[in-house]
Formats: structure tokens, sequence, C-alpha cells
């Protein structure tokens, strides 16, 4: 098995990210986690019936000791309070103690369910992230994000907990569907933004094998999202500052992942993010016209750039609900330039504005 390993830099806390195919199945994967350990595998119901065998499998002939497991209805509506409560319960009831391990198998929705759970199940334990979803591969596996959703809005209850390790296994990928692998598109998209030019060049060159999710260029895409956040969150761990620029397209698709109660997925709703935030960008003279029209031009191409629509008063009060609004004072991140992000003060009108307009500046 070729593997790749990146490495996310926190000191004492620094972590692998193991990037290769068919990991899912050797012990040597894991071993160094979870040995003479008890563990919980903590899945939702699309991942349990394929994946959660072989995952028990491989961890038990890895070392761990006892392998237990919880899983919850798929789907953003599980992401609350309620299911971090039954997760805790379900440790507790199977005998986990402060060197027992939690095992996030699954995509963005488990990851950030597993994390909170042993962030704060006896006030903090380790855990590893198997993401299922390219999203969660390149995005929110890595980094220590976790948490639940408020009926206020999205993420609004959580934590910062680092996992010991992100094992991705891109052989998940082949089984995703097609909706699910534009929503981790998405996010690589935000990732070239507003890092990394010259990545978002060789996207640009590379549609074809992109949208034909050649095994090849996707592992590549992988990695290089894992390197540019690993970088991001060793300089900004708790995101003081630089991190939140990860929340390019955020603020605008939160909002409108919120208002359609969740039958947009994240990354639908962060393609949508992004198109308006750079219209906004141009609307403000923060952005050349150009630029914007290169990064609709590729959500095009990978065909992330659906029209939805929305009820601009219920997404613009969404928009308050951000965790970048300070004050009362909307903040967005813009890409000036691809491969450099800014983020800046926005008057509500001018916010407004773009969403009354259907997303054109």
């Amino acid at each position: 098995m070729k593997q790749e390993t990146v490495i996310v830099e926190l000191s004492d806390r620094s972590y692998p990210i193991r990037i290769g195919s068919g990991g899912r199945n050797h012990p040597e994967y894991f071993a160094s986690a979870v040995k003479d350990r008890h563990c919980l595998l903590v899945t939702d119901s699309n991942v349990f019936p394929l994946y959660a065998e072989t995952i028990v499998g491989t961890v038990l002939n890895a070392g761990a000791s006892a392998v237990d497991s919880y899983t919850f209805p798929a789907g953003e509506e599980s992401k609350h309070l309620g299911t971090i409560l039954e997760i805790c319960r379900k440790a507790a009831q199977a005998g986990l103690d402060r060197k027992s391990v939690i095992l996030a198998l699954g995509g963005g929705v488990v990851g950030d369910m597993a994390g909170f759970s042993a962030a704060v199940y006896m006030r903090g334990i380790d855990f590893l992230q198997i993401p299922t979803t390219l999203l969660a591969m390149v995005d929110s596996s890595v980094g220590g994000k976790t948490g639940v959703d408020l009926p206020e809005g999205k993420n609004l209850v959580g934590a910062f907990h680092q996992p010991k390790a992100v094992l991705i296994d891109t052989d998940f990928l082949k089984t995703l569907p097609r909706r699910q692998n534009l929503c981790g598109l998405a996010e690589i998209v935000k990732t070239a933004a507003i890092l990394d030019a010259d990545f978002f060049a060789r996207m640009e060159a590379n549609v074809d094998r992109i949208n034909r999710m050649d095994p090849a260029f996707t592992a590549d895409m992988v990695k290089r999202c894992c390197e540019l956040k690993a970088s991001v969150v060793a300089r900004d761990e708790r995101e003081g500052s630089l991190r939140a620029i990860l929340n390019y397209g955020h603020t605008y698709g939160h909002a409108i992942e919120s208002a359609s109660g969740f039958t947009m997925l994240h990354g639908e709703a962060v393609a949508v993010g992004m198109r308006m935030a750079a219209e906004l960008a141009v609307h403000l003279g923060v952005m050349r016209r150009a630029d914007a029209d290169r990064q609709a031009a590729l959500l095009r191409e990978l065909d992330l750039a659906g029209d939805i629509s929305y009820d601009p008063e219920t997404v613009f009060a969404a928009l308050f609900k951000d965790k970048k609004t300070l004050g009362g004072t909307l903040r967005f991140v813009f890409t000036p330039e691809t491969g450099r992000a800014e983020i800046r003060k926005v008057e509500s009108a001018d916010a407004k504005a773009i969403l009354e307009r259907g997303g054109n500046a």
C-alpha cells in the first residue's frame, strides 16, 4: 500500500494525516493509536452497513482490546446535543475510560459528533478521524474543530479537540455518490482559491480528470488540501485570525444551508456562498471581475454552479449568526486575487444587496 503522510505541527500534540489506497484493510495503519485500548466506533446509518465490520476487524487485528459501536441516523438532523449525550452514554455503558479511543468513521457530521463526544467524555479522550467522504478528507477531518448545531444556527456549540491521527483511505470514494463528491470538490476549490494559485491553475487544467474522479489526481488533490490546511492550523489552531480564511464561502453558505432546512448539502451551499462572496467582492471593488468570473467558471465546469431559490430576508437574518460576526458587524472572507485571502468588515446593506440580486453583483 502506497502511503503519503502529512504532519499537523502542533508541538506535543502534532499528529499524522496518513493518505493511501486500501488503508482500512491494513492493521499497521491503526496500531500506534489503538493497541491495547478499548475503542468506540461512532458512525452513521449510511456508513455502518458498508464499512463498520471491516474497520472493527482491522482495529482488532491492530491490537485493540475491544471495539464497541454506536450508530446514529445519517444527516445533519442528527447533529445536536441529544446525539452527543447518547454517544457519551454508550461510551460509559461500554466501560470506556480515559485511555480509550473514539473512532470517527464517516463524513463531516460523524467527525464533528465523534470529536465533540471525545472532547467532553471524561473531560477529553483520544479520537481518530477515518473520513469516508471527499469533503471530510480535504477539510473537516483536519484541524480539530468539532461541534453541533442549535436551532439558532450551525456549529454554535463545540470544542477544539485535535485527533490523534487522520487515516484517509481514498478507496472509500469509489462508493460515494456523485453529489457527495461534488461537495468535496467545492471545498477543494475553496482551498485553492484562498491559498494556492498554482493548485487552482492545475485544477483548471485537469477538469476532465477531476470530473472522472481519476484516482491519481484525486489523491494528489487530497494531499495538497491536507498540506495547506495543516499549515494554517499549525499557525492558528483556534481560529484567532488566519484560520478564519478557511471559511471562504461559508458566511453566505451556512446561512443558505440553514435557511434551506439542510436540504442543501454543506458543499453545495459553500459553492453558492463562494460565488456570492466573489460577487460581493466585485461590488465592493475588492476583486476584479475577471477573477470572479474565473472562479465561477471552474465551479461551473465542476457542476457546482446550480441556481437556487431562497428568501433573501431569511438568509440575511441568518448571516448574523455566523461566528465571524463581531458586535453585530458582518465580516466576510474575500479573495482579492487567486491564492490569497483576507477578511473585511462589510456593511449589512451591501451583503443584503447581493442576496436581493440573486447572487449577482
